[in-house]
């Protein structure tokens, strides 16, 4: 099967964010015939960034900072997207 998705999204991540850790976990499959899946199996995705570039911003700047990156996906393909998005220092304190 292909994760032609699964790297687009960790190279555009990648690019846009410079992240210290970056996880992308394909889960389309727990959500087959639900809302949004269209067959290919690419469509919802959980995704662990940890990066600098979050110092200091909201969790909701955060968010918009992946959702740009990803827009073009998120327009064609992407259907759900859940986010865990912490600075380096939040990532090592845990």
């Amino acid at each position: 099967m292909t994760h032609a998705m699964e790297d687009k999204i960790a190279k555009k991540l990648a690019q846009a964010l410079q992240p210290y850790v970056l996880e992308v976990h394909n889960e389309s499959a727990r959500h087959h015939g639900h809302a949004g899946d269209d067959g290919s199996g690419e469509t919802h995705f959980h995704v662990v960034v940890v990066s600098d570039c979050f110092a200091g911003k909201s969790r909701i700047e955060r968010q918009r900072m992946v959702y740009d990156a990803l827009s073009q996906e998120m327009r064609g393909g992407i259907h759900a997207l859940s986010l865990k998005t912490l600075a380096r220092g939040e990532y090592e304190r845990m």
